[in-house]
């Protein structure tokens, strides 16, 4: 088959790997019919996560069709079509008996285009898939249904959850990308009083007017001011920083007020200075985290519900062998106004039925 390999920072090409096989009891092996690329993918590219080896297939999210499944696997058969979860659990260790699959001890974890090959693939060998595919609602296409295996359960989850979203919170997003925007939608279900979108982009910043924001500002035009001036001059109730950069860290612990909490998403691949000498006083919870993805199968029976609408995020398609074609438009969002991109097949929207003879 052929996947997206990891060379080393900087490199990464489309080539031909050996098709993925049962190694364990617990495996499933899934084709891969949508996947999507990650602001996390950029960061490993960047050189940002050296825990990846070179020669590594990367992605860990993905939509696809159970082809083969190992002795033990009891949830899912050949046929089932699947979400393939960023995360995988092992479900017997102390961190997945509290639902902390993200710091699975037992193999789990963060470890799809990670430690082991990932989805962006033609094929994916998923380990213990029980707990780490989830089966496809009825209605709920491919496309829409990618964006639930990382992008928001990490928003819902790391941001919204731990930042203890209210009803009549002020919530300010730092970062209108993927993730912020999952979060936008995500925090409009504990009914705040308003949502501030913070970007660099005026594209992104449409974007969160579109999928909610009550009030959107950029870098360049002081949006600490803003969120004094909506606020009284108390700060919001809850920043989710959605970035990863020191800057967007610091703009955050800025614009909490005392008592607030800073629910830190971005994956930061640099220090950032945590001003105590300032937030000592002011009671601020600050909260970091992987995804868990415990929330997944909620989730998704929300998208087929039709409360969490994701249409308008997917803003390009690319068939599967144009991967690095659709790396290179994502790493090149503030140009090209990219959001999420999703490959896969080609999609039938009409079937051709040949005239009698």
């Amino acid at each position: 088959m052929k996947g997206l390999v990891f060379h080393g920072p900087g490199q990464s090409a489309w080539e031909q790997v050996p098709d993925p096989t049962v190694q364990d009891p617990t495996d499933a092996v899934v084709r891969v019919k949508a996947v999507t690329i990650c602001g996390t993918d950029l960061h490993i590219l960047k050189g940002d996560v050296p825990e990846v080896a070179p020669g590594t297939v990367l992605g860990h999210e993905a939509v696809g069709e159970i082809v083969e499944v190992g002795s033990d696997v009891r949830t899912v058969r050949p046929g089932d079509e699947v979400l393939v979860s960023c995360i995988t659990a092992c479900g017997r260790c102390r961190f997945c008996r509290q639902g902390m699959y993200g710091q699975c001890l037992g193999g789990g974890g963060w470890i799809l285009g990670h430690r082991i090959h990932g989805t962006q693939a033609e094929y994916v060998r998923v380990p213990f898939a029980d707990l780490s595919v989830h089966p496809l609602p009825a209605g709920l296409s491919g496309q829409d249904a990618v964006l639930f295996a990382d992008i928001f359960p990490t928003a819902y989850e790391v941001g919204v959850l731990n930042g203890s979203v209210r009803p009549g919170d002020t919530v300010a997003v730092v970062g209108a990308g993927p993730i912020g925007l999952a979060a936008i939608r995500a925090a409009q279900l504990y009914t705040p009083e308003r949502i501030i979108a913070v970007d660099l982009a005026d594209s992104r910043l449409d974007a969160a007017k579109r999928l909610g924001a009550d009030a959107v500002v950029a870098v360049r035009d002081d949006p600490e001011q803003l969120v004094a001036d909506l606020t009284d001059g108390l700060g919001a109730d809850v920043v989710i920083e959605a970035v990863g950069v020191p800057e967007s860290f610091e703009l955050s612990t800025r614009m909490v007020r005392p008592g607030g909490h800073v629910a830190n998403v971005g994956v930061h691949g640099k220090p950032a200075t945590l001003h105590l000498e300032d937030l000592w006083i002011k009671n601020v919870t600050l909260t970091t985290g992987l995804v868990d993805t415990s929330s997944t199968p909620t989730l998704l029976r929300m998208a087929a519900a039709g409360r969490l609408p994701t249409s308008s995020m997917v803003t390009h398609t690319f068939p599967l062998d144009l991967m690095e074609e659709a790396y290179d438009v994502f790493g090149r969002a503030s140009e090209t106004g990219a959001l999420k991109v999703v490959l896969g097949e080609p999609r039938h929207d009409t079937l051709a039925v040949p005239a009698a003879a």
